[in-house]
């Protein structure tokens, strides 16, 4: 029992970890959120719309899960790594 749960531990926290990086490399006021500006510095085809459609709570940043969100729904590039 204890092998399975850290095998599902791991399965589960590796995808995070790979979106925290990507996540992190476009942060760069490190603030935990992206703005607008830091995700059209590295996908600059993203435009205000998309970023608005991303931006399920409409507080201007997308947060971790709306990242997620946004790439299972193919908004935003999945995260290389």
């Amino acid at each position: 029992m204890t092998k399975f749960l850290s095998i599902f531990a791991l399965t589960v926290s590796v995808p995070a970890l790979a979106l925290a990086q990507a996540t992190a490399d476009l942060d760069t006021n490190a603030d935990g959120v992206l703005t607008l500006d830091e995700v059209q510095a590295g996908y600059p085809d993203i435009s205000v719309d998309m970023f608005t459609t991303m931006d399920l709570n409409a507080d201007g940043a997308l947060d971790g899960e709306e990242i997620a969100a946004a790439q299972e729904a193919g908004i935003l590039p999945p995260s290389q790594g």
